[in-house]
C-alpha cells in the first residue's frame, strides 16, 4: 500500500479545517458552564454566541433562529414532528410528505405515525417528481402537510427542486423542513431561497467536528412543541443539556471559513469532478454516471461500471491508497443496496456497482491523478480476471 493516501469521501465527512481545529483547541481551555453567570460561564457562552452568528450567517437566518444539536440526525428527529410550530398556528401537522431519496435519518427518524406518511417518487434523474407532489396535495386536501425534502442528495449529489416544491406546500397551508446537510457550505442555499421554514445542518460535512449540528429556523419565533431533550432549557428550550462548547466553536469556525471560500471552493470542486469524470469515461467508456443530466453538487460524482461490484472496486481503490465510498456512509459502514438508486429505477445489477467520489476544501488535482491511476489499474485487473 502506498504511503500517501487520497481522501475522496467528503460527503461522508470532511477533514477538520485548520480554523475549526484552532477554535476547538481554544475552547477546550474555556472550562466554564455556558449557563453559569460568572466570568467563566459568560466566556463559554460568548463562544457559543459567536458560533451561532457564523452558522446563521452561512444559512442566512437570524442568530436567534439557530438551535444547536449533536448532529444532523438529531436535528432531523427534532424537527420532523407533528408539533412543529410555524407562526401563530398551533395546529399539529397531520401529513408528512417525504421524498424516496431522503437520508435514513429523515426516512426513519421522523415522529409521524406510519399512516400519516406518504413517500414521493423520484424521476430517473434523481429529482423529486413534482407531479406526484401535486397529486399528493390534491388527494389530501384539508390536511396540514409537512414536506421533508433534502437540498441535495448525499449519494448522487442531485440538487432537489426545493423552492418549487416548498411553494406548492406553502400554498396548501403547509411547511417545509429541508435537509441541507450536503448543500450547506458547498452551494448557496438559505431558508429564503429554498422557501423552507427549517434547515437541517451538520458541522462535519464542511470541515467542522463530528457531533455538532443545528436547526436553522427561517423565523426565530418558530419552534418545536414536543422537544426530544428536556431539562435545563438550553437552546431556548428546544434542546436541553449543557452545550458541547468545543464542538460548537469548531462548527462556527468551519462555517465562517466555508462562507469566505464558498464560491472558489465550488468552482474548484467542479473542475476536479469534471476532470475525474473525463478520466473515468476514458478508462471505462461503459461507466454510467448517475444524475449526470440533473443539476448536481459541484463536488459529487456517483457512478458504476457495468459488471463490476462496488465492494470489489472499493477494496481495490483502498488498497491503492484511495478512499471513496459506495453510496451513503451512514448505513452501518458496509457496502449495501442503495435506496436512492432504487428510487431512480436503476437496475439492481448496475446499482450494486455504485461508487461515490466527493471532493472538498482540501482536495487538489493530485487527488484526481491518484484516483485515475488507481481506477485504471483496478479495472484492468478486474477485466483480466474476467477474461481468464
Amino acid at each position: 500500500m502506498p504511503n500517501a493516501r487520497t481522501y475522496l469521501d467528503f460527503n461522508a465527512t470532511a477533514p477538520l479545517r485548520p480554523d475549526a481545529r484552532a477554535a476547538m483547541a481554544a475552547a477546550l481551555n474555556c472550562f466554564g458552564n455556558p449557563s453559569s453567570v460568572h466570568h467563566e460561564g459568560r466566556e463559554a457562552r460568548a463562544l457559543i454566541a459567536a458560533a451561532r452568528r457564523h452558522v446563521a450567517a452561512l444559512a442566512r437566518v437570524s442568530a436567534g433562529g439557530v438551535v444547536f444539536t449533536s448532529g444532523g440526525t438529531e436535528a432531523a428527529n427534532l424537527a420532523l414532528t407533528p408539533t412543529l410550530r410555524i407562526g401563530s398556528d398551533e395546529r399539529d401537522f397531520d401529513l408528512l410528505l417525504v421524498s424516496a431519496g431522503e437520508h435514513p435519518c429523515v426516512l426513519q427518524g421522523h415522529r409521524f405515525a406510519a399512516e400519516q406518511v406518504m413517500v414521493l417518487p423520484l424521476a430517473a434523474s434523481g429529482r423529486l417528481e413534482l407531479a406526484a407532489l401535486d397529486e399528493a396535495l390534491a388527494t389530501n386536501a384539508g390536511k396540514r402537510p409537512l414536506l421533508a425534502l433534502q437540498a441535495a442528495n448525499n449519494e448522487t449529489g442531485v440538487v432537489q427542486p426545493v423552492s418549487e416544491a416548498a411553494a406548492k406546500v406553502r400554498a396548501a397551508g403547509g411547511a417545509t423542513v429541508c435537509d441541507a446537510v450536503q448543500a450547506f457550505g458547498r452551494i448557496r442555499c438559505s431558508a429564503e431561497t429554498l422557501c423552507a421554514h427549517v434547515l437541517i445542518l451538520s458541522a462535519h460535512k464542511i470541515g467542522g467536528p463530528k457531533g455538532a449540528g443545528a436547526l436553522a429556523f427561517a423565523d426565530e419565533n418558530d419552534h418545536i412543541g414536543n422537544v426530544l431533550m428536556r431539562g435545563g432549557g438550553q437552546e431556548r428550550g428546544q434542546r436541553a443539556g449543557t452545550e458541547n462548547v468545543a464542538a460548537i466553536a469548531g462548527f462556527g469556525a468551519a462555517a465562517e471559513a466555508a462562507a469566505r471560500s464558498l464560491t472558489t471552493e465550488a468552482e474548484h470542486s467542479k473542475k476536479l469532478r469534471d476532470r475525474l469524470e473525463d478520466a473515468l469515461l476514458r478508462i471505462a467508456p461503459e461507466a454510467v454516471i448517475f444524475g449526470a443530466d440533473a443539476q448536481r453538487l459541484p463536488n459529487t460524482s456517483c457512478f458504476a461500471v457495468p459488471g463490476t461490484s462496488a465492494e470489489t472496486l472499493l477494496m481495490a481503490l483502498d488498497l491503492d491508497g484511495v478512499a471513496v465510498s459506495s453510496g451513503s456512509a451512514c448505513s452501518s459502514g458496509k457496502v449495501g443496496k442503495s435506496h436512492v438508486l432504487a428510487a431512480m429505477a436503476v437496475e439492481p445489477a448496475l446499482a450494486n456497482g455504485a461508487i461515490r467520489v466527493s471532493f472538498g476544501w482540501s482536495s487538489d488535482e493530485a487527488d484526481v491523478e491518484h484516483f485515475a491511476g488507481a481506477f485504471a489499474k483496478a479495472i484492468e485487473r478486474i477485466q483480466r480476471r474476467r477474461a481468464a
